[in-house]
């Protein structure tokens, strides 16, 4: 492949980074705000996207699909929410039950079939793969407007409750805070905008199947941590850390991207990326115990000599 052919697949690989880190932040609130991993995220991105796809070849505005693909996911992460607070189950089973029980509910939604197609001729989207251009402003601007939203809804009463819950449950229960209430909200709230983001997946290739969410919690996690390495030093302001999940969803594509055209076989892209996860979550690691170490013991045997 040409560095020119190479140049015309980024477009594309931007378009999925940004996709993929809607998908990416809804996770990030469980992930980093709450302290949950939650495995929800595998079954509420395939039915928010086959939620959106219904809608519109059955005649619905796109807006209303993606709308619908939301509440979709809010309801998937709803129920994993009920699981964990009000039966007691530890919220990584409950993602898996919600998960499992969500596989039997998109066959239901789509009435058995693998995949539910969406010809652009037929039918209009916000989005489309075949215009990767202008598919690329609307994915900024719907990225920047769920930042805004993000960024003004944790400021407010409810909002910074939630992240008392996951800073401290147990002191944010001794000052009166609803813990239970904030776990079924974040959860529903990070499931929607993952459900969000299968809608707008959806669109964009035209087609959604019944397995395409598989591995997204992965995906999402890789952007967490290469946007939070990347941005490490700015950790402190809300907005930014939302945003460096947008960069390492962008900055993963374009690896995948990258990849891909250089001959890696399709199907050890899930082997890849496990790799990748894994070194971006040990990099910190390393660098604490081994670098810093060594660089410490270093130190101290200088400073033992220079006594001496």
């Amino acid at each position: 492949m040409s560095f020119l052919e190479f140049l015309g697949t980024m477009p594309g690989a931007l378009n999925l980074g940004l996709i993929w880190a809607i998908a990416g932040i809804g996770v990030y609130i469980t992930f980093k705000i709450l302290d949950i991993p939650d495995l929800t995220v595998d079954g509420s991105f395939i039915t928010g996207g086959l939620v959106s796809s219904i809608i519109i070849i059955n005649g619905g505005h796109f807006m209303l699909a993606l709308l619908l693909g939301f509440i979709a996911g809010l309801l998937c992460g709803m129920v994993t929410g009920l699981l964990h607070t009000l039966l007691g189950i530890p919220a990584i089973l409950a993602g898996i039950l919600t998960q499992l029980a969500l596989w039997s509910v998109n066959l239901i939604i789509t009435k058995n079939k693998s995949i539910v197609s969406i010809p652009v001729a037929s039918y209009q989207t916000i989005m489309s793969q075949s215009n990767p251009y202008d598919a690329l402003w609307k994915c900024v601007i719907i990225v920047g407007l769920i930042i805004l939203v993000l960024y003004w809804f944790f400021g407010t009463k409810l909002g910074c409750s939630i992240r008392a819950t996951g800073n401290n449950q147990k002191m944010s229960k001794a000052q009166g805070i609803n813990t239970k209430l904030n776990i079924v909200i974040a959860l529903a709230l990070s499931n929607g905008i993952v459900g969000l983001s299968g809608a707008v997946y959806t669109q964009y290739y035209g087609m959604a199947e019944i397995n395409m969410g598989k591995g997204a919690i992965v995906i999402c996690l890789s952007a967490i941590v290469i946007g939070g390495l990347i941005f490490s030093k700015f950790a402190k302001n809300f907005a930014v850390r939302l945003s460096s999940v947008i960069v390492g969803s962008v900055i993963y594509y374009i690896i995948y991207q990258s990849v891909i055209n250089f001959g890696l076989e399709p199907n050890l892209m899930k082997l890849f990326t496990a790799i990748v996860v894994a070194i971006f979550l040990g990099v910190p690691y390393v660098k604490r115990h081994y670098i810093d170490g060594l660089a410490k013991r270093h130190q101290n045997r200088k400073i033992r000599s220079g006594g001496n």
